[in-house]
C-alpha cells in the first residue's frame, strides 16, 4: 500500500540560529515519518520575517502550487511553523491540498495513538480547539453564495457550526472532569507511597526504562509519541514499602498549548511524584535543547522544583570521548542503557536507597476494626514489629513523612 505523499516547506527565518533551525526541521521529518507519510519534495525559503498572507512569499506559493501536481501528486504540504487560520486558507486555496503546520502534525499523531478513553477525549478537545478556527475560516468563504440572500444563509450555517463546536467542547470538558475525578480518587488510594515519575523528551527511551524497572508490558516503539497514556506500576522486584513508577507523555519543542492543557491530568502524575526521572537520549546531538524543553514544560505545570535525577539513557550508543564529555558536563547524571540489566539494577538500587534515606522509624496504633488500614500497612510499609494491645494493633514501621501523614488521615476518617 502506497504511503501518502507530502511536500515539506522549509522556511528559515533570519532570527533563528542555523543549528536550532536544522534540529527543528529534522524533528519535523521524524514526526512526518511517524505518520508514515513520504516527503516527496522540499521547498526552501529564507525570510527576514514571515509573510502575513501565506508565511512564504507569493512567488514561492505559486511554485508550491505547481510542485504538488505531477510528478509528485502530493496530497498535503507541511510547514515547520505555526500557521494562522488565514494562512491555512490561502495556502489551501492556492494548492488544493491539505495544509499542515507543525502543531497540526503533532495533533494528528496524538489522534492516531490515543488508546484509552481519557486520551481520546483529551486529543479530541485539543484538535477542536486548535483546528476548528482554521477549518471554519477555510470553509466560510467556500460556503458563501452570491447576493444578499446567499450570504445570509451561509453565515447562518457558519454560526450553527460554531455553536456545535462550542457545545462539543463543553461536553468534552464535562466528560474529562468525570475521568479526572476518577483518576484523583485512584491517586488518593496511592497517597503516601513513594512515587517516581518518568519524564523526558519524546523517544528518549522513557517506555524502555519503565518496562525495565517494572517488568511491565508497556509499548516500546522507535517513533515519536508512541505512547500517550499514563501507566503506573510497582518497582520490581517489589520493595517494602512499594515504590510506584509512572510514565508520562513525551515532550517536544513547540508542543501545542491546547495539548499541554488537555493532558494536564496525565502530567499531574509528575506533580504527584516524590522523584522525577528525567530521561535523556545521550546519543542525540540535540540532548541539551531536549533537557531545556523538558524543564520548561515541567516549570509550566508547576513541577520545576521537584527533586529529579537526570538519566543519560542509550549510553551504549555513545563513543568513549563523548561519554567523557557528558560525565564532565553532567557529573550528577546516571549514564545507562535500559537494555543493560546491570544498568537497570544499579538504577533500581539507587532509587531504593534514595527512598530509604527519607524514612524514619515510627510507632503506630491501628484500632481494632480498621483491618483495611492494617492490611495496607503490611503490604506497603516495612513493618519492624507488631503486637496486639488493648487499644489496638501496635506497630513499629519504617516510613517516610508523606506515608505517615496519609496513614493518619485514613485512621482519623
Amino acid at each position: 500500500m502506497s504511503r501518502p505523499a507530502t511536500i515539506l516547506i522549509d522556511v528559515h527565518l533570519q532570527k533563528t540560529p542555523a543549528e536550532e533551525h536544522d534540529a527543528s526541521l529534522q524533528e519535523l521529518r521524524q514526526l512526518i515519518e511517524t505518520l508514515r507519510w513520504d516527503v516527496v519534495g522540499t521547498l526552501t525559503q529564507k525570510l527576514q520575517s514571515p509573510t502575513a498572507a501565506s508565511l512564504i512569499g507569493p512567488g514561492k506559493l505559486e511554485q508550491l502550487s505547481e510542485l504538488v501536481k505531477a510528478p509528485y501528486k502530493a496530497e498535503s504540504v507541511v510547514f515547520d511553523h505555526e500557521l494562522t487560520p488565514t494562512q491555512v486558507r490561502n495556502i489551501r486555496e492556492a494548492t488544493g491540498v491539505g495544509v499542515y503546520d507543525r502543531p497540526a502534525v503533532i495533533l494528528e499523531i496524538f489522534h492516531r495513538h490515543a488508546r484509552t478513553k481519557e486520551a481520546r477525549l483529551q486529543v479530541e478537545l485539543a484538535r477542536l480547539k486548535y483546528l476548528a478556527p482554521r477549518e471554519s475560516v477555510s470553509g466560510a468563504k467556500e460556503r458563501k453564495g452570491g447576493g444578499r440572500g446567499g450570504r445570509g444563509v451561509s453565515e447562518s450555517f457558519h454560526e450553527i457550526e460554531r455553536r456545535e463546536v462550542r457545545d462539543r467542547i463543553s461536553a468534552l470538558h464535562r466528560e474529562l472532569k468525570v475521568v479526572h475525578r476518577e483518576q484523583a480518587e485512584r491517586r488518593r488510594h496511592r497517597d503516601g507511597l513513594p512515587k517516581v515519575a518518568i519524564v523526558g523528551y519524546t523517544n528518549a527511551g522513557k517506555s524502555s526504562v519503565m518496562r525495565a524497572l517494572t517488568a511491565s508490558e508497556v509499548l516500546v516503539a522507535d517513533q515519536l509519541f508512541a505512547t500517550l497514556d499514563t501507566t503506573v506500576r510497582a518497582l520490581q522486584p517489589e520493595t517494602q514499602p512499594r515504590i510506584l513508577v509512572s510514565d508520562t507523555v513525551g515532550f517536544i519543542r513547540n508542543l501545542p498549548h491546547d495539548l499541554v492543557a488537555s493532558f494536564r491530568s496525565t502530567l499531574d502524575e509528575a506533580l504527584d511524584a516524590s522523584l522525577l526521572l528525567h530521561i535523556v537520549d545521550a546519543s542525540d546531538p540535540a540532548l541539551r535543547s531536549h533537557i531545556q524543553v523538558t524543564k520548561e514544560v515541567l516549570e509550566g505545570i508547576g513541577a520545576g522544583k521537584l527533586r529529579s535525577l537526570l538519566i543519560l539513557n542509550k549510553i551504549d550508543a555513545v563513543n568513549i570521548s563523548q561519554k567523557a564529555l557528558l560525565k564532565k558536563e553532567f557529573p550528577e547524571a546516571i549514564a545507562m542503557s535500559a537494555l543493560n540489566p546491570k544498568d537497570v539494577e544499579a538504577l533500581r538500587t539507587r532509587l531504593v536507597s534514595l527512598f530509604l534515606d527519607d524514612m524514619a522509624q515510627v510507632e503506630l496504633v491501628v484500632p481494632y476494626g480498621k483491618e483495611g488500614v492494617l492490611a495496607g500497612i503490611r503490604k506497603n510499609m516495612h513493618v519492624l514489629s507488631e503486637s496486639y494491645e488493648d487499644k489496638g494493633v501496635c506497630l513499629k514501621v519504617n516510613a517516610n513523612s508523606g506515608t505517615v501523614t496519609a496513614l493518619k488521615g485514613r485512621l482519623a476518617s
